[in-house]
């Protein structure tokens, strides 16, 4: 068999799997949107909430959305710190590529997906950085893996070897047990302070429900919310 020929049938191999696949195998919850309220962050609270008694995987998993200085965008999945009337909170180094796509263009979008429900919210907004206290207290609220984690190399630079990698997590998960207010100098929490926030309700027949909020004046967290239905 010629390499092309292994080439095809793998191909195909993997299309028949990828189309064998279901949505939402599984009875999805109704959403009124007449019943929402007129902020998001209390319908965020709830459709979080309910994920996690619909027994969602890491339900405060997300993906975080940038650009870089040449506007090319940039994506990855990490993990919801907190929601609240600043917004929705975030942290990483200073120094990673996020930290300095972030430094340089200063905005974000946040995505949600929690497939047990059939259920997804997008969030955009403006980027800031919070104080040195409260990036340290947020590292300091984490376990010690996290800690660790944050003490290992320098986050989206090269390493030379998995051997390197393990030595050096390993010394920095020594250190985030003997010490465990030791300081990560770089560790930064950042607030995206939305501008639209976006709930989706997905259903059988594809009679998806979207509402979007948009601020309408004012910016960062002041100014009132319109909501409005969009085609699915």
């Amino acid at each position: 068999m010629t390499d092309a020929m292994t080439d095809d049938t793998a191909q195909r191999s993997f299309r028949d799997l990828l189309h064998a696949q279901r949505v939402w195998d599984t009875e999805l919850p109704a959403f009124d949107p007449e019943t929402a309220p007129p902020a998001p962050l209390a319908l965020f609270h709830t459709w979080f909430a309910e994920a996690v008694a619909a027994g969602q995987p890491e339900p405060h998993a997300m993906a975080l959305a940038t650009a870089d200085a040449e506007g090319l965008p940039d994506v990855r999945t990490l993990l919801l710190h907190d929601a609240d009337e600043r917004g929705w909170h975030f942290a990483s180094h200073a120094t990673s590529a996020k930290g300095h796509q972030l430094a340089a263009r200063p905005h974000a979008a946040l995505g949600f997906y929690w497939p047990a429900q059939g259920r997804q919210v997008r969030v955009r907004g403006p980027v800031v950085r919070c104080t040195p206290a409260e990036s340290h207290a947020d590292l300091h609220a984490r376990s010690t893996g996290a800690l660790a984690a944050a003490l290992t190399g320098a986050q989206s630079e090269a390493v030379g070897s998995v051997a390197e990698l393990h030595r050096t997590a390993d010394a920095a998960w020594d250190r985030a047990v003997a010490e465990p207010d030791t300081e990560a100098p770089t560790w930064t929490r950042y607030v995206v302070e939305p501008a639209e926030v976006e709930f989706f309700q997905g259903d059988a027949r594809r009679r998806h429900i979207r509402l979007r909020y948009r601020r309408t004046e004012g910016d960062g967290t002041g100014g009132d919310w319109t909501r409005e239905l969009l085609w699915p």
